[in-house]
């Protein structure tokens, strides 16, 4: 059964850091793919920008082109309203019932798993792979696999302000993310 990892988030823009992690866990865990799922509208925060999902879609399609392991999954991006990760999985399992899924999280959403929508009928759907961030703990009662990861202190929103500041965010993301980036004038103020 082919084991693939999916990396969910607003990807606004994604960044070295996202990448990183993907290939990361990609590489301890086994993992034959990692699927790349920006949400529509996440439930835990409001996206307060106006970037639109086409351009999160087409920044993401240029930040995974070169790692033939990196997929771009949508089934969220075209969903209105807010994105339950159980939902959404048992989409998946139903669309692909040969493949098992593992879901990639930040140490944040491991301390915020309580509060995830039915993540008990969840847990029987998929294993979580948590993953370190800076200033966040990796203690649970679920059972998820950990992944060691070079910690960063990068963030989209950090991005997002150095842009809108009209500092460089060249090597916090991929030259083809920055092009577009700046052709777009995404992010500006």
């Amino acid at each position: 059964m082919e084991k693939v990892g999916i990396l969910g988030g607003t990807f606004n823009p994604p960044h070295i850091g996202h990448l990183i992690i993907a290939n990361e866990v990609m590489s301890s865990n086994g993992l034959d793919e990692v699927w790349f799922m920006p949400n529509h509208e996440p439930p835990h925060k409001k996206r307060s920008d106006h970037v639109s999902s086409s351009d999160r879609a087409d920044m993401l399609k240029l930040a995974l082109k070169n790692h033939p392991g990196f997929k771009l999954e949508l089934i969220e991006l075209e969903r209105e309203g807010p994105s339950f990760t159980y939902d959404t999985i048992r989409i998946l399992k139903e669309n692909y019932p040969q493949k098992q899924f593992y879901f990639i999280i930040g140490a944040d959403m491991v301390e915020y798993l309580p509060k995830w929508h039915k993540i008990d009928k969840l847990l029987e759907l998929i294993t979580f792979i948590g993953v370190k961030r800076p200033f966040y703990n990796l203690q649970t009662p679920y059972p998820i696999l950990y992944a060691d990861v070079p910690e960063m202190g990068i963030s989209s929103s950090m991005i997002r302000c150095r842009v809108k500041e009209g500092r460089t965010i060249r090597y916090l993301v991929p030259d083809a993310v920055r092009n577009y980036i700046k052709e777009n004038q995404l992010y500006e103020s």
